[in-house]
C-alpha cells in the first residue's frame, strides 16, 4: 500500500481491517521479505489506532496525550560522492496521529535509504518526516544524531519504586484487569515501575520485552494486584502501542487516578526500539528527561 494515497485511506483500512478481524495479509510482518536499497516511501504500512482503540470504549479523540518513542539504530545513506553515512535516529509519533506504523515495513522503508545519494542530513529529515506524518496522518519529528552526538542516558532501571521483588504468586497470563484496584480512601502520588512487561507481536507472536513506568496521583494502587496484573500480559498479543494503551485505560478504569502516565520501555528488533508513552497531564522537565533515557536492556 502506498504511502502516498493518503489518507482517506484510514477509512478504507479500517473497513478492510474490521472485515479481516485484524489479518495484517497485506504487511510484510512475518514474511520472508525482499530488503531494497533504493529509496521507497510505499514501504511504511499504517495501521489505523482506531481499531484497538475501539475494543477499549475510546471513541474520537482519547483523553489522553502521548508519544510513540521510535529508535532507529541502523539508519544509512549514500551522500553526493557515494560515502556512506551512519546515523542514529528519535522519532517520535503523536499519538493522536490516526495511524501506527507497522514495525516491520519501518524497517524496510529504512533500509531503503541505504543505498540511495542525499544531499545533506536536512534533506533525509524532511523525508523522512514528510512520509511518516503522511503514513501516520498526524504529527511526526524526526532527529537525526551523529553517533559522537547522540544523547545516550543510560540507566538500569527507571528513576521509580519498583515492584518486582514482591514475593507473591501469579498464574494467570492473559489480560486480567481485575488485578486492578486502588484504596481511595488514602490519596498518593507515586512513581512505580516493573521490568516483568512482556507481550506478544499482534501478528508474528514473538516476545516483546519491555520495561513500564506508571506515575500517578489519587487512591493507592494495590501493587500486588499491579504486579499481578502487568504479568497478565505475558501471553497476550498486541502491539506495543496498544498494550500501553489498554494498561492506561485499564488503570483509568479500575484504579480511578486523577493523574496517571503510563510509559513503556521495549528492547530493540530489527534495528528499532518502540517507547510508548500515554499521560492525562502535560510532561514536567523531569518526566522529558526521561523520555530520552535508555534503560539497560537498550
Amino acid at each position: 500500500m502506498s504511502a502516498n494515497l493518503h489518507y482517506d485511506t484510514v477509512s478504507l483500512l479500517k473497513i478492510t481491517f474490521k472485515f479481516k478481524l485484524m489479518d495484517l495479509g497485506f504487511s510484510e510482518l512475518g514474511k520472508k521479505s525482499e530488503y531494497k536499497t533504493q529509496y521507497d516511501a510505499s514501504l511504511l504500512f499504517p495501521i489505523p489506532r482506531s481499531i484497538k482503540r475501539d475494543e477499549l470504549g475510546i471513541k474520537g479523540v482519547p483523553e489522553f496525550k502521548g508519544v510513540d518513542i521510535w529508535t532507529g539504530f541502523e539508519v544509512s545513506w549514500l551522500n553526493m560522492k557515494g560515502k556512506p553515512q551512519v546515523r542514529i535516529a528519535v522519532f517520535e509519533i503523536d499519538a493522536l496521529s490516526q495511524c501506527l506504523i507497522e514495525s516491520k515495513s519501518f524497517k524496510l522503508y529504512l533500509n531503503s535509504f541505504n543505498n540511495t545519494h542525499f544531499a545533506s542530513d536536512d534533506e533525509v529529515t524532511k523525508i523522512m518526516q514528510h512520509d511518516l506524518s503522511q503514513a501516520a496522518n498526524g504529527v511526526v519529528s524526526v532527529t537525526l544524531y551523529a553517533l559522537k552526538d547522540y544523547p545516550c542516558h543510560v540507566t538500569n532501571q527507571f528513576v521509580a519504586e519498583s515492584i518486582d521483588e514482591l514475593d507473591i504468586e501469579i498464574n494467570e497470563y492473559m489480560t486480567n484487569p481485575q488485578f486492578l484496584s486502588a484504596d481511595q480512601t488514602s490519596k498518593v502520588h507515586e512513581r512505580l515501575s516493573s521490568d516483568l512487561l512482556k507481550s506478544n507481536c499482534l501478528v508474528t507472536f514473538q516476545p516483546d520485552w519491555g520495561s513500564v513506568l506508571i506515575e500517578y496521583q489519587g487512591g493507592k494502587i494495590n501493587r500486588e494486584g499491579l504486579l499481578k496484573y502487568l504479568v497478565s500480559f505475558r501471553d497476550h498479543n498486541e502491539f506495543h502501542e496498544q498494550c500501553v494503551e489498554r494498561i492506561y485505560t485499564d488503570i483509568m478504569l479500575y484504579c480511578q487516578p486523577e493523574k496517571l502516565c503510563v510509559y513503556a520501555r521495549y528492547t530493540r528488533r530489527g534495528g528499532l526500539d518502540i517507547n510508548p508513552m500515554r499521560a492525562n497531564f502535560m510532561f514536567d522537565a523531569e518526566q522529558n528527561e526521561q523520555k530520552q533515557i535508555r534503560l539497560a536492556r537498550q
